[in-house]
């Protein structure tokens, strides 16, 4: 690991945790000597970066300090590249845009020598089969879960018989090359997977479900869980 990469690492672990952090537990998750711990300590201080540490206690970064932003290592830079190239591959059409988008932006971004991490990644998806095709706009899903808008389905189950249901939508979930969408459906009083290729008709109402959408989730974990 180059030493810019220990030092963006090092801020990291202190980042993730209020509790101070002593020498030798950071040094050995980084698999360093403590001899070259101290040297990069002594970097993120003559950096101005607001770490504190005592004598049998440990190192602590101080509240409120946050790294500039893209400053990411080359395998942070790939996690993202992969990510959004798999998302490409996979959602609806306006998430697919925006995906690439991302590429674009952070290719921009970040320094040059860089720039072949992002676009010509080591890793990279492999699509077998075909897209999910499906009858509503993508966006308009999001923007109901993400508003809290109740929805009303028209849903064909496995066999084509097709229902009117309200739904109060949660997230998406990619699952065996299958989208699902998950929610509480006012018409069963419970929680269902509709398969989003099944949908023949989405409407966004105006209204908002009541609750809180937080605790639907941890309903739908716990429904989930049991059976």
């Amino acid at each position: 690991m180059r030493s810019t990469e220990r030092l963006f690492q090092i801020i990291q672990i202190l980042r993730s945790t209020k509790a101070p952090i002593t020498g030798r537990e950071l040094a050995d998750e980084l698999e360093i000597s403590l001899s070259t711990l101290y040297r990069d300590m002594a970097e993120l201080h003559a950096q101005r970066i607001p770490i504190t540490g005592e004598a049998g206690v440990g190192y602590v970064l101080d509240d409120g300090y946050d790294m500039p932003p893209l400053m990411l290592t080359a395998d942070e830079l790939e996690a993202a590249a992969l990510g959004a190239a798999w998302v490409a591959s996979e959602a609806d059409p306006s998430l697919s845009r925006a995906a690439r988008d991302l590429v674009v932006k952070l290719s921009e971004a970040i320094p040059k020598e860089l720039r072949p991490v992002v676009l010509d990644g080591s890793s990279k998806p492999i699509q077998t089969h075909a897209k999910v095709q499906e009858r509503f706009d993508g966006a308009l899903l999001r923007h109901a879960i993400r508003k809290r808008y109740r929805l009303q389905l028209v849903y064909a189950d496995r066999e084509g018989q097709v229902t009117d249901r309200i739904v109060w939508p949660l997230f998406i979930a990619f699952l065996d090359r299958a989208r699902y969408l998950v929610g509480w459906c006012e018409t069963k009083q419970d929680y269902r997977h509709f398969k989003t290729e099944r949908v023949q008709e989405l409407k966004v109402l105006g209204d908002k479900y009541p609750g809180r959408r937080a605790a639907l989730l941890k309903g739908w974990e716990a429904t989930t869980a049991r059976r």
